[in-house]
């Protein structure tokens, strides 16, 4: 799956956080509401106008920007 095809940037838009497409929900958003424990099922539940490749998507981006990331010493 090709993240940018569910993520965008938009500066008019949450100030530039990367949001999924067409909402203002951001891949933040996402990923907190992952990691305090909610489902992907449960999110899609709260969020009836996301779909589960979006979900998806966001760790995607989250993932290639982890590994973009670099290591200032």
């Amino acid at each position: 799956m090709d993240y940018r095809n569910y993520i965008e940037i938009d500066p008019q838009v949450r100030f530039g956080k990367p949001c999924i497409k067409g909402t203002r929900i951001s891949v933040y958003d996402v990923l907190s509401w992952l990691s305090s424990g909610m489902t992907v099922d449960e999110i899609l539940g709260d969020f009836p106008q996301l779909t589960k490749d979006q979900i998806l998507a966001c760790l995607g981006y989250s993932a290639d920007k982890e590994r973009k990331a670099t290591v200032v010493v």
